[in-house]
């Protein structure tokens, strides 16, 4: 998967990071659902904890596709992290 700007990968960071921390609160059992608030302060910090995993990663070892799936990779794991640090 070829993208012309880095902008374009850093957008889809973004935009999983913010499922992600969507999908940890929804696993609480909170019957009221997650706050807006605290799930948008939940992604800012996943996006920001994965950002140097993306920037230093060197692109000669791996493509412009594998830096983004190993990042997401991180995402995944900085979530999973949080969820059982927090229930």
């Amino acid at each position: 998967m070829y993208f012309q700007s880095k902008k374009t990968q850093l957008l889809i960071l973004g935009v999983t990071s913010i499922i992600f921390s969507r999908m940890m609160f929804v696993f609480f059992n909170d019957p009221e659902g997650p706050n807006l608030l605290v799930v948008a302060v939940a992604a800012i910090i996943v996006y920001f904890l994965s950002l140097p995993v993306y920037l230093f990663t060197p692109s000669e070892k791996l493509s412009n596709f594998k830096r983004l799936m190993f990042t997401i990779l991180i995402q995944i794991i900085i979530v999973t992290g949080f969820y059982f640090f927090l229930s």
